[in-house]
């Protein structure tokens, strides 16, 4: 087995369960967080196939824009939940 094969066989691995983790999380956050780890593995699959521009971009464009919009709307949209040991008397 060549090299090659095998960070191909280790990347596609991270890849796929990366993407299973992006469906399978309850939390937001850590969704996000899988979906950069998956669009940065199929970076180094760009980077293996020697189309070094489209595995920069894929970085540029998804990883640095479309998760840090994904970040925003996770971090505004999320609602705290207030704790009181005190009960409210009307």
């Amino acid at each position: 087995m060549t090299y090659d094969l095998i960070a191909f066989a280790l990347f596609a691995l991270v890849t796929l369960s990366s993407a299973i983790g992006v469906v399978l999380m309850r939390d937001p956050w850590h969704s996000a967080l899988l979906l950069g780890v998956a669009l940065m593995s199929v970076a180094v699959h760009y980077v293996m196939l020697a189309a070094e521009f489209v595995a920069v971009m894929q970085v540029l464009v998804y990883v640095g824009g479309v998760l840090i919009l994904i970040t925003f709307a996770v971090m505004l949209t999320q609602t705290e939940e207030f704790e009181s040991d005190e009960v409210v008397q009307t």
